[in-house]
């Protein structure tokens, strides 16, 4: 039940931001909303209020703002040239409509960041060496490293410092390492494999080892403008990190078998909300909001991006393309959405059965 309830918070809210974003760039421009839809069809509850159809559908994948005269993923091809169509805008105004989702989701993760910020403070790791934390069944773990140990030395290079037991074991991913550790006046030294992770660093995503240990945190409260801030920050690190992933998929560096699906998303949603409480899951929510923007910037067809190119061109040619043109654009980004959601909904299953 707490992971059903974790997937509807996480995805419902991350695609109810992405839409409304379409929804109330529409409505400022004056393009009539005809309808505004959670999840895809079919159809579980539907009210009509004024010229909008506001709809809760039952497949969880996304949702949709259709608005008159655009033709987009509904192959709708009625334009009538009324001053309330999509066509019947400049360009700047299309824009906005098509660009709306993307802002709203980097705006929900800002904002969510910066109130995490507000409510838990800032935690800064302290310099000293003294363990504050070992993670269970982490090599750390396997060599009796405690809670309260201060490490002395990796492979024979004294640590003075946190940065340098960070540096040193970093350093030697899938290695055996020497850690040496003093517990009350005792001396200790064994020698232990290091696991492997991926982390950002210097604008890359690089292979780096750990042993599952963490350091003493310095607390320290946040105010408005500082949690603003850091709200910012933590939402511009998502957005490198989800474009160098993007970077290393497109050239090939990364495997295709890593993306994740909904499937993926939801066992994370759960695993979060069991283990971090609602503050973590909040965070991922954060997270998959910013996903989501800059996969939907992207330039495919049936995309944001893929519209948003599509009415740059039309801006520098001076007039639509035909009907006939768009329809082709977007039966061929349909062919590759289908092809996406075939491939991440074969690593979801995939990953279940590993």
């Amino acid at each position: 039940m707490l992971t059903i309830i974790a997937i509807l918070v996480v995805i419902g809210g991350v695609v109810l931001a992405h839409e409304l974003g379409h929804f109330t760039f529409a409505k400022l421009t004056g393009m009539r909303v005809e309808v505004f839809s959670i999840g895809f069809p079919p159809k579980l509850v539907s009210k009509k209020i004024g010229e909008t159809e506001y709809t809760i559908s039952a497949i969880p994948l996304g949702g949709y703002v259709k608005v008159s005269g655009l033709i987009d993923e509904s192959m709708d091809v009625e334009i009538k040239g009324e001053p309330w169509e999509f066509q019947s805008k400049n360009t700047f105004q299309k824009l906005l409509f098509v660009s709306g989702g993307v802002l709203f989701n980097i705006l929900l993760a800002v904002v969510i960041f910066s109130l995490l910020t507000a409510v838990t403070g800032i935690y800064e790791p302290e310099s000293s060496t003294v363990i504050d934390s070992v993670v269970e069944g982490f090599p750390a773990d396997s060599i009796g490293l405690k809670p309260g140990d201060r490490i002395v030395a990796v492979n024979g290079v004294e640590t003075p410092d946190w940065s340098t037991v960070t540096e040193i074991i970093h350093a030697h991913p899938d290695t055996v390492i020497a850690i040496s550790w003093v517990r009350d006046s005792l001396f200790f030294e064994k020698e232990v494999r290091t696991v492997t992770t991926r982390l950002l660093k210097g604008g890359d995503i690089v292979t780096v080892g750990i042993i599952g240990i963490s350091p003493k945190m310095h607390h320290r409260d946040a105010g408005l403008f500082l949690a603003i801030k850091k709200g910012f920050e933590s939402t511009f690190y998502w957005i490198k990190v989800t474009v160098i992933s993007l970077k290393l998929l497109i050239t090939g560096k990364e495997s295709l078998r890593n993306i994740g699906g909904p499937i993926f998303i939801a066992q994370i949603a759960g695993e979060t909300a069991k283990s971090g409480g609602v503050s973590a899951l909040i965070g991922l929510m954060a997270i998959i909001s910013v996903n989501l923007a800059l996969i939907n910037i992207l330039p495919l067809p049936a995309l944001d991006g893929g519209h948003f190119v599509i009415v740059v061109i039309e801006g520098i040619l001076g007039h639509p393309l035909s009907a006939k043109t768009k329809l082709r654009i977007q039966q061929i980004g349909l062919g590759i959405i289908i092809a996406l959601t075939i491939l991440v909904f074969y690593n979801d299953i995939a990953r279940l059965l590993r």
